[in-house]
């Protein structure tokens, strides 16, 4: 078996510039991670595209992704962070540069407030067809499952990153609410058992990510978490987890399956 054999579209990546600006959280800094540092650590992969997603020490700043994702090309798309007063006409522009989300750091902040989660997630659902995206614990979910399960499109990072809670996780699952497979070496749980919990519970909502470069992770991505998928789940359903399911959800314009 040859990584090569399966496509990749990952879902979840950091691009760290040190030309753009940078906000310590809590004292923290990341070290350089530019789009060439990526795409070499990625050169054993299949990889046709993937989502950059914007950190807590990137805050709203968007100028380090828009130069991102001319660097990658069209197969890559944003995640970004957004201030409630952000404008019809800024949305528009980030989409047409390829964003395709808003993301609400609940875990390390530099993003709009939860309480600003319902009616931000919908606009951009309607206005440009974004969803949103959530780094948050899985202890958190209980007090916001009637908000997520009523929002027209939702993922959460890190599969939810803990085992408490982790039921309300599968129940958002199955409610068409999907879960990235990224940072595993983040979690307090076994990650097969997780895989094969969340797969059973809905076969399109799990999305395959590296974590690239993994900041602040008690261990980084390892090539051996590409490979524990596959032995996990099978050769077929890893395709779905890898490719199929985030092209669909992501949409890239020159990656969509033809009709």
């Amino acid at each position: 078996m040859s990584f090569r054999d399966f496509k990749l579209f990952d879902t979840h990546l950091h691009i760290i510039d040190s030309r753009f600006p940078l906000v310590p959280n809590k004292g923290y800094l990341p070290d350089e991670f530019t789009c060439g540092d990526y795409l070499d650590r990625m050169n054993g992969y299949d990889l046709v595209g993937g989502a950059v997603v914007s950190g807590s020490f990137q805050a709203f700043d968007q100028t380090y992704l828009v130069d991102a994702l001319k660097r990658l090309g069209p197969s890559f798309v944003g995640v970004t962070q957004l201030p409630p007063t952000v404008t019809d006409g800024e949305l528009i522009g980030l989409n047409g540069a390829g964003v395709r989300a808003v993301r609400f750091n609940l875990k390390r902040g530099g993003s709009a407030d939860v309480s600003h989660l319902d009616r931000m997630a919908r606009r951009v659902h309607e206005l440009v067809g974004w969803h949103a995206e959530l780094y948050v614990d899985s202890r958190e979910l209980a007090g916001l499952y009637d908000t997520l399960v009523a929002l027209p499109a939702v993922s959460i990072d890190h599969l939810g990153l803990s085992r408490d809670g982790f039921g309300t996780l599968l129940k958002l699952v199955e409610r068409g609410v999907r879960v990235k497979a990224t940072g595993f070496g983040r979690f307090d749980f076994d990650v097969r058992t997780a895989l094969q919990e969340l797969y059973t519970a809905n076969p399109d909502a799990v999305m395959f990510g590296t974590d690239l470069p993994s900041t602040r992770a008690p261990r980084p991505y390892e090539d051996g978490d590409f490979a524990l998928v596959i032995d996990t789940l099978g050769d077929e359903k890893a395709r779905k987890v890898f490719h199929e399911n985030a092209i669909e959800f992501y949409s890239p314009p020159n990656l969509l399956k033809p009709s």
